[in-house]
């Protein structure tokens, strides 16, 4: 097992979040070493333990990732006892992370104010759909409300179609990210300061966050982004094209500079000169035009010859990767970007490992999702000093 020190093995995070925005963001602070201890219902635990797509063995996939490095002990915060074991784990810590509603975590006597009374440093870092203050912050939030609210589903898909969505939880994600990067300027400012702060991070800013210059094109131009399927508007070539063997390849060389080497690679170096191709905005204007020449051109060549002259030529080309792509690649292998460990029902479990890479301090993952209340005697004992007694009478009451 490897014991090198981690950056982050000097912080100690409460999760209280459920499903999968704050659990991201625990996620990504224990990739680099944080104890994160995960707070979960002793009847049901997160429900994440039951989601995903495929449950071989009935057992979630999607669990053993978003738990990875974490430590899971119960407690049941709807009633005194329950809360006051996490109000004594939380005077210890330097992180709390929820994403309740706003106004859940004080119903529970646990509101920052009063975290703040037994350890001022403490960071509360809240993630939600629309912000914990505002005329729409009681609402409910799921991750594809803020994805709507925030821009991104607008613009994403076909233009003859409604709105679609990524396959994947991506305003969650997203949310938890930009939650994680809070967290970590927070403990920075506490350096200096010695207080903690709440870290307030809304799905919809998240997402409204990655819209580039969306706002400022409908303010100052008079412009509405639309859904434009594959390609970006003015921005060619930047599109999937065919291949002799029924393949498709991703080719990016709107740039001028790249575009010449592409011309180059057909053998129609005249491209490059052509006053309709010659510039950026001038093959943005004839981009459908230009994407029949080059889709015509490719669809002659095999995929893996179409990338070997594409990369010689130093032209940004690649396949659209599924997952068992990613498991056969080289660079994939050579980078170390898939991690395989142990699981205790399922053996061997590969995911993605941890990014970014340091060079010096690097994150690790040390191990997939717990069970239920699996540090339960390590953290209330160990932590807490409960006895025997004490953790037979919080079973008994329906507590842990």
């Amino acid at each position: 097992m490897d014991t090198t020190p981690l950056p982050l093995d000097d912080v100690l995070v409460v999760e209280l979040g459920q499903l999968l925005a704050g659990p991201f963001c625990g996620q990504l602070l224990g990739d680099f070493g944080a104890e994160v201890i995960k707070v979960e219902d002793p009847a049901t635990g997160d429900p994440m333990r039951q989601w995903g797509r495929e449950k071989p063995y009935g057992k979630s996939l999607w669990w053993p990732v978003v738990a990875r490095n974490k430590k899971s002990v119960t407690a049941n915060l709807r009633t005194e006892d329950g809360q006051d074991l996490v109000r004594r784990i939380i005077a210890q810590a330097d992180v709390l992370i929820e994403n309740f509603r706003p106004g859940t975590l004080e119903r529970w006597g646990l509101s920052p104010a009063r975290l703040w009374e037994i350890n001022p440093g403490l960071i509360v870092t809240r993630v939600t759909g629309f912000g914990q203050t505002g005329p729409y912050a009681s609402r409910a939030g799921y991750g594809s409300i803020g994805e709507a609210m925030g821009g991104i589903r607008y613009v994403t898909g076909d233009p003859d179609r409604a709105p679609a969505r990524a396959g994947i939880s991506l305003g969650d994600s997203l949310a938890a990210t930009f939650a994680a990067l809070g967290t970590l300027v927070a403990l920075h400012q506490r350096g200096r300061t010695g207080r903690g702060q709440i870290v307030d991070s809304a799905i919809y800013e998240a997402v409204l966050a990655m819209m580039e210059s969306l706002l400022p094109e409908w303010q100052i131009a008079g412009y509405q982004r639309e859904r434009t399927g594959t390609t970006l508007p003015n921005v060619s070539p930047s599109n999937v094209y065919p291949t002799a063997d029924g393949e498709m390849v991703l080719i990016a060389a709107n740039q001028d500079t790249v575009f010449r080497r592409l011309a180059e690679v057909m053998g129609r170096p005249d491209l490059a000169t052509d006053q309709r191709y010659a510039t950026h905005s001038a093959r943005g204007q004839y981009m459908e035009e230009l994407d029949g020449t080059i889709a015509e051109w490719s669809s002659t060549i095999k995929a893996d010859d179409l990338l070997e002259l594409l990369h010689g030529d130093g032209v940004p080309a690649g396949r659209i990767f599924r997952a068992k792509d990613m498991f056969a690649d080289p660079h994939f292998a050579a980078r170390e970007a898939i991690v395989k460990l142990a699981h205790p029902d399922l053996g061997e479990f590969a995911m993605h490992n941890v990014a970014p890479k340091l060079s010096d301090t690097p994150g690790r993952v040390r191990h997939v999702g717990p069970e239920l209340g699996e540090h339960n005697e390590e953290i209330y004992q160990g932590l807490l000093g409960l006895d025997d007694d004490a953790m037979s009478a919080l079973r008994s009451a329906g507590v842990i």
